[in-house]
């Protein structure tokens, strides 16, 4: 039974992987800050699959506190097969000239800083035994930049850069490493975007027929089978209604 730890899996994305996941038969760490959602989850899945689950609350940006809980894994829950550094976000939508002091960190320290600091703390497990997968999870805003996405755009072009960092630095220890960059989702990301601003949320996605998290998290269950000797590089994936960052086809769905 294969071991993977999803960092944000409170929603989303990192929910419907830990699904897909607990589906297959393997065992599951799911990481994020919201407690109480982490153990309905856990609950779920062990009534849902009989899956093992480890559910670990802890801030991704606070290094000493991921050191710490990673650091400190059960030996049972040691050995990591796949790490998917799913956790992100987009918080406001100001120009760079209006832009939030405070919304740029929290951009920053999660969506770089964040999966610098996870990652760090499992590879040496990886680097150890020759072997792993690392799914970093990027965005359409990593391939282009759009109106007010300056600072968001800058923190997925940084995972994009990385994602390609970690493939050469890691290739001597046989360590796959995969960047998944979709477009428009439909999850939480765009009211945590507005602020909790529900009309401005509902406008993004309005008259047209965005991605799911279980979308993409199939897309993870693809690439990690692929046979050994396969690695996906980098998976650009967009709904079939966007083209691009800037060019949606909207109709009544």
């Amino acid at each position: 039974m294969k071991t993977a730890l999803i960092t944000g899996a409170t929603s989303g994305i990192g929910e419907a992987t830990a699904y897909i996941l607990a589906e297959n038969n393997y065992r599951i760490i799911i990481t994020g800050r919201r407690k109480e959602r982490l153990e309905a989850l856990k609950t779920k899945l062990n009534e849902k699959y009989q899956s093992p689950v480890l559910a670990l609350t802890f801030d991704i940006r606070q290094y000493n506190e991921v050191r710490e809980v990673l650091g400190g894994l059960p030996k049972e829950w040691q050995d990591i097969d796949v790490l998917v550094n799913n956790a992100g976000l987009a918080v406001g939508a100001d120009s760079i000239d209006e832009g939030d002091l405070d919304d740029w960190n929290r951009m920053i320290d999660t969506n770089i800083k964040g999966l610098l600091h996870v990652t760090k703390s499992i590879l040496p497990g990886m680097k150890k035994k020759k072997s792993g997968h690392i799914i970093n999870i990027a965005s359409i805003a990593g391939k282009e930049v759009y109106l007010k996405g300056n600072v968001y755009c800058a923190t997925k072009h940084a995972v994009d850069a990385l994602s390609k960092a970690m493939r050469i630095d890691l290739l001597p220890y046989h360590i796959k490493v995969t960047n998944i960059a979709p477009g428009m989702v439909e999850t939480e990301f765009s009211v945590v975007r507005y602020k909790g601003d529900r009309e401005k949320a509902d406008e993004v996605y309005r008259d047209m027929k965005p991605l799911t998290g279980k979308d993409i998290a199939e897309t993870i269950w693809f690439v990690i089978n692929r046979p050994a000797h396969v690695t996906i590089n980098d998976i650009l994936i967009m709904p079939t209604s966007q083209a691009n960052t800037s060019h949606l086809l909207r109709e009544n769905f």
